[in-house]
C-alpha cells in the first residue's frame, strides 16, 4: 500500500501564504507507478474540487480560482508534492487533500485544514 502525508496547513490572515507537502511512503513499486500529483479542496457544503495537479514541471494544470496564485511543484526523488499558496483569499478557507495516482490506483491524504480569517 501507499500512505500519503500531508503537512503546512493552518490558520492565516488574507494575504498571506502557505506551503503544503505531501510525502508518499509505503510499496516502492507502487510508488514508482505515480504518475499525478495533485491537490484537491473541500470546503464546508461543498463538493471536493480540483485545485492543481502536475506530471511534469511543463505540464501542471490550476483551477481558474488559483491561477497566477498558487504553484504546484515536485520532487520525485522525495515522492513528495508541494503547494506553494500564495495572496491567500478567506475563500481558500477549505480541507486540502493530497492525490497522487497511477494508472492503476489512486491514493489520498488524510487532509490538512487551511484556514484564511482576519
Amino acid at each position: 500500500q501507499v500512505q500519503l502525508v500531508e503537512s503546512g496547513g493552518g490558520l492565516v490572515q488574507p494575504g498571506e501564504s502557505l506551503r503544503l507537502s505531501c510525502a508518499a511512503s509505503g510499496n516502492i513499486a507502487n510508488i514508482a507507478r505515480i504518475v499525478v500529483m495533485g491537490w484537491y479542496r473541500q470546503a464546508p457544503g461543498s463538493q471536493r474540487e480540483l485545485v492543481a495537479e502536475i506530471i511534469s514541471a511543463a505540464n501542471t494544470n490550476y483551477a481558474d480560482s488559483v491561477m497566477g496564485r498558487f504553484t504546484i511543484s515536485r520532487d520525485n526523488a522525495k515522492n513528495t508534492v508541494y503547494l506553494q499558496m500564495n495572496s491567500l483569499k478567506p475563500e481558500d478557507t477549505a480541507v486540502y487533500y493530497c492525490n497522487q495516482r497511477s494508472i492503476f490506483r489512486s491514493y489520498w491524504g488524510q487532509g490538512t485544514q487551511v484556514t484564511v480569517s482576519s
